[in-house]
């Protein structure tokens, strides 16, 4: 049986791609003659992080040079994560050839790659060379122009033609000929012909290549006695195709079975499933495998690109020459005498010359010197191994820290290039528990017909889908069984311990219905400082009606959902199993009966509540409830009632305000009225009359509507006296 182990170090966690193995020759030191050594693919280790370790391995003497050819888009990886372990010699360079972009091949040249794209954009860029046409017209001159024209074919159907039109300098003066018309032209100097051939070669060599060589160099070792054949190690890691992991679980089986993934006696062992384990993968490296040791790593590890292969210039800020200034001396004007304030001021002037200049008075003192360097120089690795098996070995202690598990398979694997092969990770009885799981954005109605996996192991599975087969025994009592599909399950990872839900299909037997009931319960209610605190407690109650299978007995999960800031307050007891956005509500189902499980949601919360901010009704409202305390009820009948004389007085005061400035109005409209009749008259008389009258009515107004004001503040100062007073 494959057995998972848990992964030693990071490094081995990205399984690295595959490259070509190259020879690689060692010439043993002293004139012992050349030795040769060949790299040779070893061992692939692939990772779940979408890449892979690919190991060579060559026996060589003395100094050797072994050489390694990779893809082209694989060399950024390589220059990243390629290692050299040489178990007796020394790591030397590693060397290829550059990248050489094309742009670097034109760099010298007078074209660049797009002029090479059409005889006339290279004619236009190669403007004063000289050239030779041959044909019925030959000339000789140097290319001063290349016009493109638009021509008219023979015809009645109007089509047209594009022509260029070449201007040569030649002796004779202006020549012209069409391009298109020209049987050959050609440079006539070597020099200009063969930098055309150069950009040819540089852009066919950049079309093909497809791989770069690398060169390992390793030198032998230093001691004497060291001498001889030894083996060196070189592996890299880069991008691969991703491997997967798929399951089958067949029930019925028992403990001998599932070790070997056969079928049993027929006999059922209750409580336990066959699981095979397999790790399909895909050779995409450009090179067969042959007898390789394959391992597949199942984990998450941090994978990272850099272009380390491609040139990088770093861009410099340009700064104008320093160009000195014109200098234009003044014509000399004689000279005068100073008096003595002038002659005591020159040496004050020589005196501050002398003084440093502020720049240098303000720069910061020098560093001090430091104690010891940032950096120290690590010793080159001995013959008793590099520093990088140092870090490996180490690694190997905190290999149970990590989060990956390697699967090797136990014998050599070969995989043709291109090809797909399904590799063996576990084959082991599992525990196993028949539920019916219930989750309602699933199916509403019915439960899923479900497995609880329990991972009794010593490693983590990694995910991937599980088929399940139901293996039952034949009915004449055969030492075989048949094999039935039920169906299939997604498999998260499943770590050592712990268990999975696994739901393959819709338990139509059982059927469950739902019943939500929001309410809410008053725990405690307090007034003081005019605001009235409920300490409240919602809750959300769902109860769920299950009617039973009547074919047996079911073990159901209902899956409640969770809610932020609420607790689950029924059913009481031990608290159930919970995942991030549901409870699991285990419930007995016997066959054909019909059982019940309410599930209630607690969230206490606070109301703050103004009672001056609140109207007549509003508090009667409240004084109403009648989960209030008495005292509270009576406390705020009262408020409702001072508040109801406040609300009184502040209509009287709305109706007086409302008659006076209908009483204004009034008195606008006999003003305007007055000044339209004749002075004297009965009808201005009248007039004057009323307009004294409602004079009259507006001061009286005017005396109701302070009182008014002064008695609806008064009976506000009593709600309020009222309200601030109260503490309960």
């Amino acid at each position: 049986m494959t057995r998972a182990i848990l992964l030693a170090s990071t490094a081995l966690l990205m399984a690295a791609p595959g490259a070509l193995a190259a020879t690689g020759t060692a010439d043993g030191p002293g004139g012992n003659g050349p030795g040769s050594g060949q790299l040779a693919l070893t061992r692939v280790l692939l990772s779940t992080g979408g890449v892979g370790y690919f190991e060579y391995e060559a026996t060589v003497t003395g100094d050797a040079d072994l050489s390694l050819e990779v893809r082209r888009d694989q060399v950024d990886d390589v220059l990243k994560s390629i290692v050299v372990y040489d178990d007796k010699g020394g790591v030397g360079t590693i060397g290829l050839p550059g990248a050489e972009p094309l742009d670097t091949a034109f760099r010298e040249l007078p074209f660049s790659p797009g002029d090479l794209t059409s005889p006339a954009a290279l004619l236009s860029a190669m403007q004063g060379a000289e050239v030779t046409a041959g044909g019925s017209r030959q000339l000789t001159g140097r290319l001063m122009s290349v016009t493109e024209e638009t021509v008219r074919l023979s015809g009645n159907d109007g089509a047209t033609a594009t022509r260029h039109r070449v201007t040569l300098m030649t002796a004779d003066g202006l020549r012209q000929l069409v391009l298109e018309e020209a049987d050959t032209l050609r440079f006539t100097d070597p020099a200009v012909q063969a930098q055309i051939d150069k950009a040819l070669v540089a852009v066919a060599e950049n079309a093909r290549r497809e791989r770069r060589r690398l060169t390992v160099h390793s030198n032998a070792p230093r001691d004497p006695q060291a001498a001889g054949e030894r083996r060196v190690r070189v592996g890299y890691v880069a991008a691969t195709p991703l491997w997967k992991a798929t399951y089958r679980l067949s029930l019925g089986t028992d403990g001998a079975a599932a070790q070997n993934g056969q079928a049993s006696d027929g006999k059922a062992q209750d409580g336990k499933g066959a699981l095979q384990g397999w790790a399909v993968l895909e050779n995409l490296s450009g090179e067969d495998w042959r007898g390789v040791d394959l391992t597949v790593v199942s984990g998450n590890p941090v994978t990272l690109r850099q272009a380390l292969y491609t040139p990088y210039f770093v861009e410099r800020p340009e700064v104008p020459v320093e160009v000195l200034g014109r200098v234009l001396p003044s014509a000399d004007e004689g000279t005068v005498t100073l008096d003595d304030t002038r002659a005591a001021m020159r040496p004050q002037a020589e005196s501050s010359r002398a003084a440093p200049p502020p720049a240098a008075a303000m720069a910061a003192p020098a560093p001090a010197p430091m104690a010891e360097p940032l950096a120290k120089t690590a010793p080159y690795g001995s013959a008793a191994g590099t520093p990088a098996v140092a870090a490996v070995r180490s690694a190997e202690t905190g290999a149970a820290e990590g989060a990956q598990v390697l699967f090797r398979y136990p014998q050599p694997v070969s995989v043709p290039n291109g090809g797909t092969l399904m590799m063996p990770i576990a084959a082991r009885a599992l525990p196993v528990e028949r539920v019916a799981l219930y989750q309602p954005a699933s199916d509403g109605r019915h439960p899923l017909a479900s497995l609880r996996l329990r991972n009794d192991g010593d490693t983590a599975l990694p995910p991937g889908l599980l088929t399940f087969y139901d293996r039952t025994s034949k009915s004449d009592g055969a030492a075989t069984a048949t094999s039935a599909y039920v169906g299939d399950a997604r498999m998260a990872t499943l770590p050592a311990g712990d268990s999975r839900l696994l739901s393959f299909a819709v338990d139509q037997a059982v059927t469950i219905d739902r019943e939500e009931k929001p309410s809410r319960r008053l725990s405690r209610a307090s007034i003081a400082d005019g605001v009235l605190t409920l300490s409240v407690t919602d809750r959300q109650s769902t109860t769920y009606t299950v009617a039973g299978a009547p074919d047996g007995d079911r073990n159901l999960i209902i899956e409640h959902p969770r809610r932020a800031g609420w607790e689950l307050a029924e059913p009481a007891g031990n608290k159930p199993d919970a995942t991030a956005a549901a409870y699991r509500l285990p419930l007995a189902v016997p066959a054909g009966k019909t059982v019940t499980l309410t599930a209630t949601l607690e969230r206490p919360r606070q109301e703050r509540i103004v009672l001056t901010d609140l109207t007549a009704d509003q508090i009667a409202a409240r004084a109403d409830a009648a989960e209030l305390p008495a005292e509270v009820r009576q406390a705020l009948t009262t408020l409702a009632g001072l508040r109801a004389a406040v609300a009184e007085k502040e209509r009287r005061i709305a109706e007086l305000e409302r008659d006076r400035a209908e009483r204004i109005a009034d008195q606008d409209r006999l003003r305007e009225n007055l000044k339209a009749l004749p002075a004297g008259s009965d009808l201005h008389k009248r007039t004057l009359a009323k307009m004294a009258e409602a004079e009259n009515r507006l001061d009286a107004l005017a005396r109701d509507l302070t009182t008014a004001r002064g008695e609806a503040e008064a009976a506000r100062q009593t709600l309020r006296e009222r309200v601030k007073a109260l503490a309960i």
